[in-house]
């Protein structure tokens, strides 16, 4: 009988001190945008909050919210205006720590048709990448073609993913333009292989382009799960808040230093010269702020019919809630 009372014990503290399982689906891990889930990750943050965070990568932003969708995440690392689209379909689909504070997204032209496009009204008839079509690289080049007087219809879209296959794509001539995210960019314009067109890596550069703040880079959920796993969705967000605190005021070599080797695509310069064109875009803090997020619902109606007729209820896009929690620490 007392072998058995222990057996039970051994049992309970073993379930008690185990990792809470969370499968994570994120659209390209290695793309910058998402560089703080792999900060986070190295730093053994998710860990330290008791998660075991499965992270599968799936290369766009539209894929990983497929996942989602289809049951096979539980959480996403994506953009924010995915929630925005979903509650226009009625889902209830709710981001709740932000990542980035800047979309980070940047429309080139290949150089040596620059003197053909010159602005972005002139790529009518002409071949873009995205990282995958339905992807925020997707909408951002719908929302530029609109604004300049196109239709979204005007070009051909081509899926390009991300990293060294969107730095094939121009090299290949398989694109006349692309709409991507760093290093592909940096990668690009060192080669001497784009011409940018529209930047938003930057505060000037969203300002210019997109009005101002835009949150970008999220995790999101159902609300169902979150409802359902309030304790594991702050154990997240514990992590993220810490790791964002942890980037601010570090410098490029001190953040590559935490970084696996296969990121820097062979050239560690270049992505060090990657990340300091890009930290300015990371959210300091995780929270949404309450007039930024109309940004993207402007930019979805613009070219999105479903969006445009919808009455979309921003306030259940997004939830302070659990970055409101995080220890001060």
């Amino acid at each position: 009988m007392r072998r058995l009372v222990v057996a039970l014990l051994v049992l309970l503290l073993a379930v008690g001190l185990a990792q809470k399982r969370v499968v994570l689906g994120v659209g390209g891990k290695t793309a910058v945008v998402y560089l703080p889930l792999t900060v986070v990750e190295r730093l053994g943050y998710f860990k330290e909050e008791g998660l075991d965070v499965v992270i599968q990568d799936l290369q766009a932003g539209s894929r990983a919210l497929q996942a989602l969708v289809g049951g096979s995440v539980e959480v996403v690392m994506g953009f924010y205006d995915h929630t925005i689209q979903m509650q226009a379909q009625g889902r209830d689909i709710v981001a709740f720590v932000q990542v980035g504070r800047y979309p980070a997204i940047v429309l080139g032209v290949r150089s040596d048709l620059a003197d053909q496009v010159r602005s972005i009204a002139d790529l009518k008839g002409r071949k873009v990448g995205v990282t995958a079509p339905g992807s925020s690289t997707h909408f951002f080049l719908n929302y530029l073609l609109v604004k300049n007087g196109l239709k979204p219809t005007d070009v051909s879209v081509i899926g390009v993913s991300v990293g060294a296959q969107a730095v094939a794509a121009v090299q290949n001539r398989q694109v006349d333009a692309i709409s991507n995210v760093e290093p592909a960019i940096t990668l690009l314009e060192e080669r001497g292989l784009i011409k940018i067109l529209a930047d938003t890596r930057s505060t000037k550069g969203t300002r210019e382009v997109l009005g101002g703040e835009y949150p970008a880079a999220v995790l999101y959920t159902t609300r169902a799960w979150l409802e359902k796993n309030p304790d594991t969705a702050q154990r997240l967000v514990n992590a993220m808040v810490r790791g964002l605190r942890w980037m601010q005021g570090k410098t490029p070599e001190e953040i590559a230093a935490v970084l696996p080797e296969e990121y820097f695509l062979g050239d560690r310069a270049l992505y060090l010269k990657v990340l300091r064109n890009s930290l300015e875009a990371f959210s300091p803090t995780g929270r949404f702020s309450d007039t930024a997020p109309l940004r993207p619902l402007t930019v979805l109606s613009a070219f999105d019919p479903n969006v445009a007729r919808a009455k979309i209820d921003l306030k259940r896009t997004y939830t302070n809630e659990f970055v409101d929690r995080v220890p001060k620490r």
